[in-house]
């Protein structure tokens, strides 16, 4: 065993266990990841599922249907060792969270029995305050791992980087990880992100010091990143995932590889990998046995499709519902329509040109054009789902936008727009919210090309219908978010820019204005404003 490593995140550890071997144990893990406040179905293409088409048998998940299914699946386990666990971004997504905050969360997860959550990045979109709030309203261990609270008073010494678990005897170590982009894409204050190689190292190394051998990664740090772990440390047995919303199946259509993904670590041992999409349309269901010396010997599951069939919670449903007043009649105003889907998918809108995408950055530049501005930049990430063809509600354009975000504008060169261009290709691999959506704008990317070298012919319009070579030397006023312009995703050259301005209209307000202007019925289109090589 190796030396036991404490530090500002240090493990929690039950005391008076005996680390003598046992016989092969099996462990039955539940998860879910990117929840992002879902309490709703949804439809297959991820958007609000109204009652009509609920009724048809035609939508996913919801709070009400995972619950049954988390009950029913620990009660097939009821004789043997079960986890629930989930990997983070339970925060932010729908109009509960905005309307309701961590409150809502805490409340039915709560009630779900999970029994450790990790920590995502969208934790710290309200700030560590927010975060603090559901810290101090769950009744299970919500765990950290690569970040220091200690700058921030109120989370001082109330998040732990991993905690150990009795079960069935046996002492199960779960460390916690989150992607060290947080500070980028979300607004951790004071708090601190590390390198999670390093820290999971060391965490790892103090669980087995400790006599722990049965060792679980729930992180938040995408699939990409998981499977690097795995093939980098040697202690780390099983990484449950989110941050990707990767879907992993072996019978799933479109699914991003096997469930578990399995990852040869340094030691030459097989290290099991799982991620179960998001929105709580899956639940993950993996059965990890190890031998009696903690080695990982069979990994088997499949998630669960959360469908029709699935009965939902009466007791959730009839919670939901007294949730639903406040939210209902701010939500359901009609404000237009739309004659096709606008497909705001994150597989599609963060890695090429999306009609939501045109349609968002179309509204803002419009909104400012006669003020000199006359490029947009919308993130992808900023884009959290679809809208089916029909009438368009205020609640509709609230879940595409659920970040509270205002209009803002900046002058910056353009240079430096084409720095922007190169920081939103910059992690396509991964998923990343900082891809582009533009207006009064066209560029071509070229996806083989090593990030910062994967951008050309960058257009901007010229008289009337022409589009003209941007002119690195000159000035443009761009608009965007005031998340984006605040530096973002990764965009430092807005920040950095001249005569900003973050107090602008929220950018739902400006969307429902803009087809309001369009005569109430908008017309998705794709027009090539993203080449992608």
């Amino acid at each position: 065993m190796k030396k036991l490593l404490l530090g500002a995140s240090a493990l929690t550890l039950c005391a008076g266990f005996s680390t003598a071997a046992h016989a092969e144990f099996t462990l039955n893990i539940l998860h879910i990841n990117d929840f992002h406040s879902r309490f709703d179905p949804i439809t297959g293409s991820d958007s609000n599922c109204d009652a009509e088409t609920d009724a048809k048998g035609e939508c996913f998940g919801g709070i009400a249907r995972l619950k049954t299914i988390i009950d029913d699946t620990r009660a097939k386990y009821a004789d043997g060792n079960s986890l629930l666990l989930s990997a983070g971004d339970n925060f932010q997504g729908s109009l509960y969270y905005t309307t309701y905050k961590s409150k809502v969360v805490s409340d039915f997860f709560n009630q779900m029995g999970f029994d450790v959550v990790a920590t995502g990045n969208h934790e710290f979109d309200d700030g560590p305050e927010e975060y603090l709030k559901f810290i101090e309203a769950a009744k299970f261990p919500i765990i950290g791992g690569n970040f220091d609270v200690t700058k921030d008073e109120g989370l001082r010494g109330k998040v732990r980087g991993s905690i150990v678990l009795d079960v069935g005897g046996e002492k199960i170590g779960i460390i916690g990880a989150t992607t060290e982009d947080t500070p980028e894409i979300a607004s951790p204050g004071d708090v601190e992100f590390h390198d999670v190689i390093q820290y999971v190292r060391g965490a790892s190394e103090a669980l087995d010091a400790a006599g722990v051998n049965k060792i679980i990664l729930l992180s938040h740090i995408g699939y990409t990143e998981d499977l690097n772990v795995a093939a980098s440390l040697p202690l780390v047995d099983v990484i449950v995932g989110g941050h990707s919303h990767t879907l992993l199946s072996n019978t799933a259509e479109g699914a991003a590889g096997p469930y578990p993904t399995m990852v040869t670590n340094p030691d030459g041992v097989e290290v099991p990998v799982v991620q179960a999409n998001q929105y709580g349309k899956y639940l993950g269901d993996i059965a990890i046995t190890w031998d009696d010396n903690g080695k990982v010997i069979k990994a088997e599951g499949e998630p669960y499709l959360i469908d029709a069939s699935v009965t939902a919670n009466e007791d959730f449903k009839g919670q939901l519902q007294t949730l639903l007043g406040p939210i209902e009649e701010m939500t359901s105003k009609v404000i237009g329509s739309t004659t096709e889907k606008l497909q705001g998918a994150r597989e599609v809108c963060r890695v090429q040109e999306c009609t939501m995408g045109n349609l968002l950055a179309d509204a803002i530049l419009d909104r400012v054009a006669d003020q000199g501005a006359s490029i947009a930049f919308q993130n992808g990430g900023g884009i959290r789902a679809s809208i089916d063809a029909g009438k368009i509600t205020v609640g509709d354009v609230l879940t595409v936008l659920p970040f509270s975000n205002t209009l803002a504008t900046v002058q910056i060169s353009g240079a430096d727009v084409i720095e922007a261009l190169e920081n939103g290709t910059s992690d396509i691999e991964n998923g990343a919210g900082r891809f582009a959506q533009v207006a009064g704008l066209k560029y071509t990317y070229t996806l083989a090309n090593p990030p910062g070298e994967r951008v050309s012919d960058v257009l901007v319009k010229g008289e009337g219908d022409t589009w003209v070579p941007i002119d690195e030397d000159a000035d443009y006023i761009v608009v965007t978010n005031n998340y984006v312009r605040g530096g973002g995703d990764g965009y430092e050259t807005f920040a950095s820019g001249d005569n900003p301005y973050d107090f602008g209209p929220p950018l739902e307000q400006v969307v429902a204005d803009y087809i309001a202007k369009l005569g109430g019925e908008y017309t998705p289109y794709l027009d090539g404003r993203i080449t992608v090589k």
